[in-house]
């Protein structure tokens, strides 16, 4: 056997080891299914806000406490979690929206099914910049998926550093997620003598940090360029992440925009059937817009794609579709044309009085060039409109205060050929 295999067996026999005190402990999964349903009340309780301002008699509390009980592999996990009245951190319990994007995240967690899904949730948390909430809530993911999420704490980190060469630190999400990348990496490659629950690695990289055992020289001299590749691509992972992020922010955001000018002009609005659960202005993207078409629209034929188009003005009654507006940050604008040509041609009767592309200023040139193709002969003679991001926002609101129907808007909008 290797040293490594070596150590790992040894441990495995010592019974002072975590593997028999702790990670074949009759109780542990157990408090699996207790923790997981502590979790699901938390999220509850955030949801209604009923949670509270404070740690002690939380229902965080409590799920806290029953990990902390997990034997020594997570004595003193309540620590991140308690109310530092002069740091002000974690900053979950005074500042309402960072609790909401924390039991959104726990909520997200519970439901999901897949490391990149996970992966995905601790980017958009991190990218919150939560003050003192950081890697430790990745002892509440372990319990929810123990197969992909491994615990974390200073005597994981240590051992897990003497063991791989690496040079993990703590308190950054993505040394964790570097972290986490080889010690999946590692339980792949021990596969026969660990286990699939991440537990089982993380307990033997604790006893190392603890002191229990010393780790075998590293064979690898590549240990530390190893690590430093991992902590590279989860960091890169997280900036696309972050850009997509971005994106998807601003194109609700100019959603919304359309949205509340639309509601101001007295029309009806219809926000696209794919984004009416998107976050916006403390509430969903689609609160106050109708919730079906027009069934003239409804029953036309490409109406699948006229749902999806972001913003639709209608008449107050409901009836006929005034205007269409395609947001278009940082997409192909040639699905948007497509959409809105579905609506112009499929229904010649309603007879749309507008139709908008709305794009960054710098894309004016793009949208015109893609409005030049063979394909797309006929959008002349429906005048479809370019709107510029920067008028629409120099504008909205004088036109929401003193507009009337699409006057105002078509006089900032530019004519496409």
């Amino acid at each position: 056997m290797t040293p490594v295999q070596t150590l790992i067996s040894r441990w495995k026999n010592d019974p002072g080891g975590t593997y028999r005190t702790w990670f074949l402990w009759e109780e542990r999964l157990k408090n699996f299914r207790s923790i997981r349903r502590g979790l699901q009340q938390v999220v509850q309780e955030i949801e209604r806000d009923t949670f509270g301002n404070q740690y002690r008699g939380s229902s965080l509390e409590t799920v806290v406490h029953s990990i902390a009980e997990q034997r020594q592999m997570f004595k003193g996990a309540d620590h991140a979690f308690l109310w530092k009245p002069k740091l002000r951190i974690p900053d979950i319990y005074e500042n309402r929206e960072n609790q909401l994007a924390f039991g959104r995240f726990l909520d997200t967690c519970a439901c999901c099914h897949t490391e990149a899904e996970l992966i995905a949730a601790v980017h958009r948390l991190d990218a919150r910049n939560i003050k003192g909430l950081g890697p430790a809530v990745a002892n509440l993911m372990y319990f929810l998926h123990p197969t992909h999420m491994p615990p974390f704490n200073t005597a994981i980190v240590k051992g897990y550093n003497a063991l791989m060469g690496a040079k993990v630190k703590l308190g950054r999400w993505d040394e964790y997620l570097a972290m986490r990348s080889g010690i999946v990496r590692f339980n792949q490659e021990h596969r026969a003598l660990l286990s699939n629950d991440l537990g089982a690695l993380a307990g033997l990289l604790f006893d190392i940090g603890s002191g229990r055992y010393a780790p075998p020289p590293a064979d690898d001299p590549s240990a530390v360029q190893a690590w430093e590749a991992d902590l590279a691509r989860v960091r890169e992972e997280a900036r696309a992440q972050t850009e997509a992020r971005e994106s998807d922010r601003t194109h609700t955001e100019l959603q919304g925009w359309l949205r509340d000018l639309g509601l101001a002009l007295g029309f009806a609005v219809w926000v696209a059937a794919n984004d009416r659960s998107r976050e916006y202005a403390g509430g969903r993207l689609s609160d106050g817009c109708v919730d079906s078409l027009p069934a003239s629209v409804a029953g036309m034929p490409g109406a699948d794609a006229v749902r999806l188009i972001d913003v639709l003005w209608l008449e107050p009654e409901g009836a006929r579709v005034v205007a269409a507006f395609e947001v278009e940050h940082s997409t192909s604008i040639y699905s948007g044309i497509v959409r809105m040509l579905d609506l112009a041609l499929g229904a010649p009767d309603q007879a749309v009085q507008g139709l908008y592309l709305v794009a960054p200023d710098a894309r004016e040139k793009e949208v015109r060039d893609q409005l030049s193709r063979p394909a797309f002969q006929q959008v002349a003679r429906l005048h479809v409109r370019y709107l510029p991001y920067g008028e629409l926002e120099r504008h909205r609101e004088a036109i929401a205060r003193f507009g009337t129907g699409l006057k105002a808007i078509e006089s900032l909008a530019r004519r496409l050929g």
